[in-house]
């Protein structure tokens, strides 16, 4: 038996061209996260009480008592392991908002300088504190540029389930080399 798809009136088909673009894009960010170092987190007590909570900006990843876990519940309301993970993984892109208090990690648009006429975004919301594969859920968003400016495109879902498992297998690498440490 023959499955047929129908497409409606409205719904672009994907081309080919654009098909490696969302390609192209994932090995990116996949290569992105494969190309990091290996981070050490841990919690800087001078500085967290300095500032009253926490210290400033991203210096949450520096510090110098090497029993600290990535996961420290008085550091990050998520999972250690997945939130740097994420920002491991989306560093090549701008970001509009990191909280990792409430786990969303939001970057502004990204064009590449090789498709100046489409750009992406992506949101992370890290929803455990427990390292799971359902810990986490990504949006990708695309745009293209048109004559009237920049329109909204429809992206394969398989385009974030890539960049959830590219973070969730970094998180996975960053959690192991944080066991071997400890040993």
């Amino acid at each position: 038996m023959t499955r047929k798809a129908f497409l409606s009136k409205n719904t672009p088909i994907p081309t080919t061209s654009s098909l490696f673009k969302q390609a192209l894009l994932v090995m990116l960010i996949t290569g992105f996260v494969a190309g990091c170092g290996t981070f050490k987190f841990e919690k800087d007590a001078e500085n967290v009480k300095e500032r009253g909570g926490f210290s400033s900006g991203f210096g949450l990843f520096s510090g110098r008592d090497e029993t600290q876990t990535l996961n420290s519940e008085q550091e990050l309301g998520v999972n250690g392991f997945i939130w740097q993970a994420t920002l491991d993984a989306l560093s090549f892109m701008p970001m509009t908002s990191a909280d990792p208090i409430g786990g969303i990690v939001i970057t502004d648009w990204y064009q590449s300088k090789g498709a100046p006429k489409e750009r992406f975004k992506v949101t992370v919301y890290i929803l455990d504190k427990n390292l799971r594969a359902d810990g986490i859920r990504v949006s990708a968003f695309k745009q293209e540029l048109t004559s009237s400016g920049w329109q909204d495109v429809t992206m394969s879902p398989q385009v974030a389930i890539k960049l959830e498992n590219a973070i969730l297998s970094r998180a996975r690498e960053l959690h192991i080399l944080t066991l071997e440490t400890q040993n």
